[in-house]
């Protein structure tokens, strides 16, 4: 159908030429390319030129350097008493408590990895028979780490030895408080370091190894399995214990974050087979409440023998929906559910902990979502000029401390510069009281943040964290001096071309190679997470030709095609760009793959990560001072952006449409399509338009009638015009 349109389209904006899309701030790095290796080296290794392009850039170019990395189980690794000074003093010391029935009390950690180590701990203690018994400060009350109130308790419960997981490294006063009690300590923990240690007993601590050992990125969940396996096997009872421990290291290592590199790659390979099958309770009911699809043999193996995969999960399984259900308890409720859920075997209670995640974690979205558009609203309303800043520091009464971590990556996303966010609350010291910010901390490669907390150490009452993420707080006096002090910290570290978020990038693709073979292929590579970043490809001059906002989050569902020879349309979701809607109808896109199943049918789509203009169609565009001058040279380079199309799906009255804007010279046109295949075209400045199934049979209508008027509004909003 055909149409011209009502007065309304005469309100119409030019149509969007790409320079006037806002695109997400952006800065792309790709990797060279080095066509010739990554062809010899594909033929050598039996995989795809792509894959061997990004094998390269991980810096395996080697068929032993592949064997190795594919199947990490083939390394030979150093044993962890050689690498762990305190190993065997830790050893001894469990030892001696366990043998004389002494009481242990472990000491852990609110998030994730801190309640899978409490509970690795937890369930190994036990069955080598140990009186054991576990605390976890409040996260609202207390805040992070053991504190002088849990070690009197433990003391006063006649505990003989304290173990702290994931924390402690920086509790110099709780442990000299312990050890003043007559308390033996055991620390392990992977935060960085202190200036000055904690006197405990013994301290596990990866940041104490050397850097080139492969257990150098070992999370606080990792050090704790290191300590349980080799008790174990100094009391010669590993048997039953191995497998159901690993589950616990591979759900808090992933959704920890910490490198799929050494040690990890292996155990959590290892474990990544076992979580489909596991014998863990609770696991198995988190799985089944978070509908976590394991992928079979025969789905996922790849194409070439050399490389099998296994009935797995994959690390974001963990990442995207096991492990924000457990962190979200210990971020907005109590972690005795994690704790419950992780050590029972009793079936019933399991499902009954997991459901009660399930719970908390939507209430944990929706305080992330609420508290995100105050701090986004915050930013926009404030006169901030972050290029000068170069870091932001947003601090709002009336937030849940709990979450507001995971805001302060959002907005590191958005605006590309480390955040720091808080919120005020006052705090109870004998019979006065005071307003203090505690707050959560998230970098960008080139700021540390843990570094930064130590510039401002003199204004904080307490911090901790790594290079990535911290946490802090401080009396709320303090605030202004600590925006200024840690400017001045990013100021030194970060130029203005770091502002901007990182996409890594790491091959050119052509639509033509992408499919289940090379989906299958990537297998090869898992498990990817930090350190061993799934591939990111890329692809040149992309043309999208439908695209609109799906889910409560406002993402981005899009068709994408590649012009050419071979025309390929594929389907490509972007998470959470809603507010980038419509994007431009000619792009760069950077892209991971992921596999979709809608409706029994299973596909290939695109992952985007980036988005851009693409060069050509940049330096077509010339300044508005030359664009007189220059108009008849480039008219003919020009003319593909002048025709450029807008497309969009809208439902109105629970009636599915589809509808597009195009240009041709200085004549709009709005096309409005039923799911009968009738067209209503509206032509700007008309208030008549055509409607029917061609032109030739399309009878003129007036557009201002109350349906054609909505159908033509809701179609305007889903173009976002």
């Amino acid at each position: 159908m055909y149409l011209q349109t009502p007065a309304y389209v005469q309100e119409l904006p030019p149509s969007p030429s790409p320079q006037l899309h806002r695109l997400p701030n952006q800065r792309w790095q790709i990797c060279s390319p080095r066509l010739q290796q990554a062809q010899k080296f594909a033929a050598e290794i039996g995989l795809s030129p792509l894959l061997a392009q990004v094998l390269i850039n991980r810096g395996i170019d080697s068929v032993t350097e592949v064997q190795g990395f594919i199947e990490p189980e083939s390394l030979v690794l150093p044993q962890p008493m050689d690498e762990f000074p305190d190993l065997a003093a830790s050893v001894r010391l469990l030892r001696q408590a366990i043998s004389q029935g002494q009481k242990i009390a472990i000491c852990g950690d609110y998030d994730a990895d801190g309640m899978t180590s409490t509970a690795l701990l937890l369930r190994g203690l036990r069955a080598l028979g140990a009186n054991v018994d576990y605390a976890i400060p409040s996260r609202m009350a207390e805040g992070y780490g053991i504190n002088d109130r849990i070690v009197e308790e433990f003391h006063s419960e006649g505990v003989a030895l304290i173990l702290t997981v994931d924390n402690g490294i920086a509790a110099f006063g709780p442990v000299a408080r312990a050890r003043e009690l007559g308390v033996k300590v055991i620390v392990t923990d992977h935060h960085d370091l202190p200036p000055q240690l904690p006197p405990a007993d013994a301290i596990l601590n990866p940041k104490l190894i050397a850097e080139s050992s492969p257990y150098r990125g070992l999370a606080g969940v990792g050090v704790a399995y290191v300590l349980a396996i080799t008790l174990a096997q100094e009391m010669k009872r590993v048997r039953g214990l191995v497998n159901p421990l690993l589950e616990l290291f591979t759900l808090g290592t992933i959704a920890d974050l910490a490198p799929l590199t050494g040690v990890n790659r292996r155990w959590v390979k290892r474990g990544l087979r076992l979580l489909p099958h596991s014998q863990l309770a609770g696991v198995k009911a988190l799985i089944e409440v978070s509908g976590v699809q394991p992928e079979s043999a025969g789905n996922s193996a790849i194409g070439n023998s050399k490389f099998p995969v296994q009935n797995t999960l994959k690390p974001e399984d963990i990442g995207f929906r096991l492990g924000p259900r457990i962190n979200a308890v210990g971020r907005i409720a109590d972690p005795q559910i994690v704790i419950e859920l992780l050590t029972t075997d009793d079936r019933e209670v399991a499902l009954l902990r997991a459901k009660e995640c399930e719970q908390i974690n939507q209430q944990r979205q929706d305080l992330c979502q609420e508290i995100e558009r105050e701090a986004i609203a915050w930013c926009e309303e404030s006169d901030l000029d972050l290029m000068q800043e170069r870091v932001l520091v947003v601090v709002r009464p009336g937030w849940h401390h709990g979450v507001i971590g995971i805001v302060a990556s959002r907005l590191v996303e958005r605006y590309g510069v480390p955040v720091f966010i808080g919120t005020f609350e006052d705090e109870t010291s004998g019979t006065s009281s005071h307003q203090i910010v505690r707050g959560s901390a998230r970098g960008i490669p080139e700021f540390n943040v843990f570094e930064g907390l130590q510039f401002c150490a003199d204004l904080l009452a307490k911090f901790g964290g790594h290079k990535a993420a911290g946490g802090f707080s401080m009396p709320a006096e303090n605030l202004d001096k600590f925006r200024s002090k840690l400017s001045v910290f990013a100021n030194q570290c970060l130029q203005p071309e770091h502002l901007k978020p990182l996409v890594a990038v790491d091959v050119q693709a052509d639509f033509t190679e992408i499919n289940f073979d090379l989906y299958r292929q990537i297998d090869a590579l898992e498990p990817c997470g930090i350190e061993n970043k799934a591939p990111v490809f890329w692809t040149p001059n992309v043309c999208i030709t439908e695209q609109k906002i799906v889910g409560k989050g406002g993402h981005l569902k899009l068709t994408v095609t590649q012009p050419g020879k071979m025309p390929i349309s594929l389907r490509a979701i972007a998470w959470r760009w809603g507010e980038f809607f419509p994007l431009p109808r000619l792009v760069d896109l950077a892209y991971r793959l992921r596999e979709n199943t809608f409706n029994g049918k299973t596909s290939v789509e695109l992952e985007l990560v980036g988005v851009r203009l693409p060069a050509s169609l940049t330096d077509a565009i010339p300044p508005p001072v030359l664009q007189p001058i220059l108009q008849p040279i480039l008219q003919p380079i020009l003319q593909p952006i002048a025709q450029q199309v807008l497309q969009a799906k809208f439902d109105l009255n629970d009636r599915p449409y589809s509808c597009s804007l195009s240009r041709s010279g200085d004549v709009k046109e709005l096309r409005i399509r039923n799911s009968q295949g009738q067209v209503l075209a509206v032509r700007q400045g008309q208030k008549t338009g055509l409607l029917g199934n061609s032109r030739d049979n399309a009878r003129e209508v007036d557009v201002s009638q109350p349906f054609f008027y909505n159908l033509i509004v809701a179609a305007k909003n889903s173009l976002g015009i």
